[in-house]
């Protein structure tokens, strides 16, 4: 079982949440018109009759983000005041001053004064006694559209009465002049937790609107003792659920759609003392060469009514989409809600987790197709958020570059990363839960030499570990990474288990993860851990 983790005196611990939380009221006043919930056809309407986007033939809507394609993370900022002073890891967020704040939000205000513009009224969070109560004010129905989607409706008989905890305020249309307004660009991305309101300019990036409300749950959370996640989570036919934590391309989404399980959702989720619970209403899916073999259900949701798209390629004429097409961006997207997909299943929470599975792409072809974690070593590798990225040039492919995201979602962290790890130990503990680490990446050597994990294995392999089977299996310890490898798993050659035997160079592969352990090493000095069982969980170099 894990054990605690201690930081150094100078890492400031978790405040608890201060008590009369007070409701935000925050109100956008215009002389235009406010539209309140409207639906997905009537958000459609005026988003094709705004120009904001355009229907494809299947259905869909499809937008344009202009520059900013992707979450613009340096240009987010926290507001620093004495609440947040207590309990955000500084090292990791950036700060502005509330002055800052309160000038750029007199100038959204005073630009959106005679706008038309969208409301939506939501909860992040299917849980009553864990959810956020949002307000999402908009400057373009496809946005207000994708925040419907994103977010939690609520029932009609609450939306009368209904009363923000949070507000965001979303005007792409506003550009931040940095040399006047104290920002990093034009576009800018401000929480201001005392407040309670989010401020978003200069990029029609939707995924900045989701995004910044996780963030916000990454803050609260913590405070009342929930565990907020960057994860998918699924359930199987005996209740079981599992939870997958990966940074983007390490196979969240895939192997989380299984159609032998129900998807509870694909991206953020809470852990209580109720359960596993979703974020959100919705998926955000990267498109990007999507097969219809592959992911077939994400594939049939972008040819509906009522799904957005970012930045899909389509032929002006006929509207049908090419999906394989990256001219504007490799991070193509599809917003719809959950329901669309067939084995989706929606409730106040699940089951707590009997199995917790992190994994990582590694382009140096160390680890293993799937490995046990203990519960320490669980912690090590939770704060370290491991995968790898191949960089390229126009010179040609260079050497795989290690990234370390911790908890598997650092830009939305608010916290210091061992807060979230506490929360994990206490809860991996309490209620037994297994962890597995798996590899999606290479096998048989580094980039340029090796194969990517077949999918089929590593399906197998999951399943094995899922339903139980890899619980009567013998496990060998690596003698650098300590974790378990299992010697043998139905589907699943015995060789491929084992990368070391894969390398036909076996002391290339020595010399290739003596290098990963000290990329482990080097960065997990930063985070301040001092409990000798953690740091002894590491890799032996």
């Amino acid at each position: 079982m894990p054990a605690t983790l201690k930081t150094q005196p100078a890492i400031k611990k978790v405040v608890t949440m201060e008590a009369g939380f007070k409701l935000a009221a925050e109100e956008i006043k215009t002389s235009g018109a406010v539209h309140k919930n409207l639906s997905a056809g009537e958000l459609c309407e005026h988003a094709v009759s705004g120009k904001e986007a355009e229907l494809t033939a299947g259905g869909a809507l499809c937008a344009r983000t202009g520059k900013h394609t992707a979450r613009s993370a340096q240009d987010k900022f926290i507001v620093r005041e004495p609440g947040s002073e207590k309990n955000v890891w500084w090292d990791n967020n950036a700060s502005i001053d509330e002055a800052v704040f309160d000038k750029i939000y007199g100038k959204v205000k005073n630009y959106l004064a005679n706008k038309e513009i969208y409301q939506r009224d939501c909860y992040a969070g299917s849980d009553p006694k864990n959810r956020l109560s949002v307000r999402v004010y908009t400057e373009l129905a496809w946005h207000s559209l994708f925040a419907g989607h994103m977010f939690i409706e609520p029932p009609a008989a609450e939306l009368a009465g209904f009363s923000p905890e949070f507000t965001v305020i979303n005007a792409p249309g506003f550009h931040a002049l940095p040399q006047i307004d104290g920002t990093r660009g034009a576009a800018f991305i401000l929480l201001n937790f005392k407040k309670r309101v989010i401020l978003i300019g200069g990029t029609a990036y939707a995924g900045e609107i989701k995004k910044s409300i996780f963030s916000v749950m990454n803050y609260l959370l913590p405070l009342k003792g929930v565990m907020p996640m960057h994860c998918s989570a699924n359930v199987g036919k005996k209740n079981d659920t599992a939870i997958f934590f990966g940074l983007s391309g390490t196979g969240k989404t895939t192997l989380s759609s299984d159609p032998l399980r129900r998807l509870i959702g694909d991206d953020e989720h809470g852990w209580s003392d109720n359960g596993i619970f979703n974020f959100e209403g919705g998926c955000y899916a990267k498109v990007i060469n999507l097969n219809a073999e592959a992911e077939p259900q994400i594939y049939a949701a972008t040819g509906r009514f009522g799904t957005i798209l970012e930045n899909v390629v389509y032929d002006k004429h006929t509207r049908v989409l090419d999906l394989n097409d990256g001219s504007l961006t490799e991070n193509t997207r599809a917003a719809y809600p959950l329901e669309f997909i067939d084995n989706a299943i929606k409730g106040v929470a699940f089951p707590h987790p009997k199995n917790i599975v992190m994994l990582t792409y590694d382009a140096f072809g160390v680890l293993p197709p799937i490995a046990k974690l203990t519960g320490e070593q669980a912690m090590y590798h939770f704060i370290s958020g491991y995968t790898a990225k191949v960089a390229n040039t126009e010179m040609g492919v260079k050497e795989p570059k290690a990234t370390f995201s911790t908890c598997f979602g650092a830009p939305f962290m608010s916290h210091h990363p061992t807060v979230y790890a506490e929360l994990l130990e206490k809860k991996m503990k309490k209620h037994g839960s297994q962890c597995w680490l798996i590899n999606t990446g290479l096998c048989g050597g580094p980039y340029g030499v090796g194969k990517r994990m077949s999918i089929q294995h590593t399906r197998a392999l999951l399943n094995a570990a899922l339903d139980g089977k890899l619980a009567k299996v013998k496990f060998t310890k690596d003698p650098v990474f300590g974790f378990g490898v299992p010697a043998r798993c139905p589907g699943v050659p015995a060789e491929a288990l084992n990368p070391r035997q894969a390398w036909s160079d076996k002391a290339a592969y020595d010399a290739k993860r003596k290098e990963l352990a000290g990329l482990f090493a080097a960065n997990f000095k930063k985070f301040g851990v001092t409990s000798k069982s953690i740091l002894g969980a590491g890799p032996k170099i």
